[in-house]
């Protein structure tokens, strides 16, 4: 466990050391071994190709991506993996759902990588599960998904993963399996999407509920009236909901830059999606035929304050309906200045 004031950065215990293994002949070591301490002289470098601040380091020893594989304290670097997961899913929790996300991620196999949020500081009770083990849990209290993958999923980090999910808590996956989820985002050259929803479970948009006739659909035609004035806009076409996005790395690229950092709750990021791929309506899509259940636990929502004699929920969903404002406000003030600085705004 690392603790950096309120976080905390929960991984295996077969990685944790005491770092109590240094010895006297270290500091020889490192002194007879080091290039930069035996006095040749180090070449005046500037490439400004590189990464900024990297400008003056050789190419060859920069590293611009990270990754989040876990590995070990000792042996060969080139050993450390076993496999190395081709896919990434982060859930952002808390201990009262830890049953539900138990059956979550049974559905996900060893290609992925599992990374847990924790709004309510609370991890140690996840290592009873086999799959805890190789999870990584990162803990700060009453945050949200998007705090969290705004400041967690940086795209140099996420890249070696080819889709990255990013769930609530409350889904029901008993009609899900995630290798043929992603077989079928494959095959329909979806770059954004969803599993589809069960009709009557906390259903906003029509866009997002499951047709049972067809692997995936990309546009709806029955909204309510008024909605669809473009088939090729959200949510008609090119929408999914932010409670069980799945991106790929390509589009989260893109995604991650237009997450605001003080706006917590993404409202508003779902009809904005469509701005990281092209042609939208037909990279966005629903994914039919491996479908969930939105359960509607407003968990998330008892994270919040009482005031003002409202209780806790009341005023995170105030916050809610105040960020989709602001979004859109100041969505809508990037495109007017982007116009005017081309000269037709």
């Amino acid at each position: 466990m690392i603790c950096f004031q309120s976080l905390q950065i929960h991984s295996p215990s077969s990685l944790r050391s005491s770092l109590d293994v240094a010895t006297s002949n270290d500091k020889d070591f490192f002194i007879v071994r080091s290039t930069e301490t035996t006095g040749g002289n180090v070449p005046k470098i500037y490439v400004p190709t590189n990464p900024r601040g990297a400008e003056l380091l050789p190419p060859g020893i920069v590293v611009p991506e990270s990754d989040l594989y876990l590995r070990r304290l000792w042996g060969e670097p080139s050993e450390d993996l076993k496999k190395k997961p081709k896919y990434l899913v982060a859930f952002t929790v808390g201990i009262d759902q830890m049953n539900n996300i138990d059956a979550c991620l049974k559905k996900f196999s060893e290609d992925f990588q599992i990374l847990l949020f924790h709004y309510d500081g609370r991890t140690t009770e996840w290592d009873q599960f086999e799959w805890s083990k190789n999870a990584i849990h990162v803990s700060v209290k009453k945050q949200t998904k998007w705090w969290y993958a705004k400041r967690f999923l940086h795209p140099d980090v996420v890249a070696p993963y080819e889709y990255i999910f990013i769930w609530d808590e409350d889904l029901g996956v008993e009609h899900f399996n995630a290798e043929r989820y992603i077989e079928l985002v494959k095959k329909h050259g979806l770059e954004i999407s969803q599993p589809g929803l069960e009709p009557n479970n906390g259903l906003t948009w029509q866009m997002t509920k499951r047709r049972g006739d067809q692997e995936v659909h990309k546009r709806v035609t029955d909204e309510k009236p008024g909605w669809c004035s473009d088939p090729h806009l959200p949510p008609c076409a090119a929408f999914v909901e932010i409670m069980a996005p799945v991106f790929s790395r390509e589009a989260w690229r893109c995604v991650w830059y237009m997450i605001q950092n003080d706006l917590v709750h993404g409202w508003g990021l779902d009809f904005a999606l469509r701005r990281c791929v092209e042609p939208a309506h037909e990279k966005i899509g629903v994914v039919d035929s491996q479908w969930i259940i939105h359960k509607v636990i407003p968990s998330l929502g008892n994270q919040g304050k009482p005031e003002d004699g409202k209780a806790p929920w009341e005023g995170v969903r105030t916050r809610c309906k105040n960020e989709w404002s602001m979004f859109q406000n100041r969505l809508a003030s990037a495109d007017k200045a982007y116009l005017a600085q081309l000269g037709k705004g």
